[in-house]
């Protein structure tokens, strides 16, 4: 019963994956020369064009060299609270599982 249900369990998580890459690739193919930047750029461009004389109240602490460093140093914060987020939610599901045991 046990090796079915990991089975099952492999087989939806295979599934649900190729879903998502689909999605990706599917959203890649309908707008091939979109451009796909961020919303602070946005926002920088909307404030500039509401205030021209704009000056802003702080500096940037750390400025990455390219816009590749910038976006590793963004996935890399993004993926390190994803994995906390995980592992207290993991941890929690296991203290509720041997407790039940």
């Amino acid at each position: 019963m046990e090796a079915s249900k990991t089975k099952s369990k492999t087989k939806l998580n295979l599934i649900l994956l190729l879903a998502v890459a689909a999605l990706m690739v599917g959203a890649l193919l309908i707008n091939q020369n979109g451009e796909y930047g961020g919303s602070d750029g946005e926002a920088e461009e909307m404030i500039t064009q509401i205030d021209p004389e704009y000056t802003p109240w702080f500096e940037s602490i750390l400025e990455p060299k390219s816009g590749e460093i910038e976006s590793l140093l963004f996935t890399l914060q993004g993926s390190l609270g994803v994995g906390i987020i995980t592992y207290i939610l993991g941890y929690y599901k296991g203290k509720k599982t041997s407790a039940a045991d």
